[in-house]
């Protein structure tokens, strides 16, 4: 029984030791910025045009019209399709929040206050608040999938 104890506890122990090498040599924050690498006005504008991108609007809410009240904003849903080489032009969020899902693919961000790029795969989600300017391209050879929530004033805006 005793040995039995032990060999349990050895298990368990490399385990949590092999779980927290694995965490370790990840990204502390993977598709986000790192922190020595935030730097206001590190990408300026630039004037792409959308390429290679599909962007349809699956659903939407006056949010004028909940119990929240929030008069003249919208909350949609929306699914972009990037293709290889698909460019999703400079915009802001001053004035839209976002929460982008990466469904498929991996995709690159040219964020404002970043002075990498940013790299975005499967599974991550981008929070985009006030303060992110950005633009986005596909280097891949994949199709990039994204969901967007975001929420925005002016219903006739179709910027990405």
């Amino acid at each position: 029984m005793f040995k039995q104890h032990m060999l349990s506890r050895l298990v368990w122990s490399g385990a949590v030791v092999l779980g927290a090498l694995t965490f370790a040599a990840q990204p502390a924050l993977a598709g986000e910025c790192p922190v020595d690498k935030i730097k206001p006005n590190a990408h300026q504008m630039v004037d792409y045009k959308p390429v290679g991108v599909t962007d349809v609007t699956l659903g939407a809410i006056d949010l004028g019209k909940q119990p929240a009240h929030i008069e003249g904003r919208e909350l949609r849903f929306r699914k972009l399709t990037i293709e290889p080489g698909g460019i999703v032009p400079w915009h802001s969020h001053d004035d839209r929040p976002a929460l982008i899902f990466v469904q498929q693919g991996e995709i690159v961000e040219y964020a404002s206050n970043c002075v990498d790029p940013i790299v975005h795969k499967a599974g991550d989600i981008r929070p985009e608040v006030s303060g992110t300017s950005h633009w986005w391209k596909n280097l891949g050879k994949e199709t990039v999938i994204l969901y967007v929530g975001d929420v925005r004033r002016d219903p006739n805006d179709h910027h990405m």
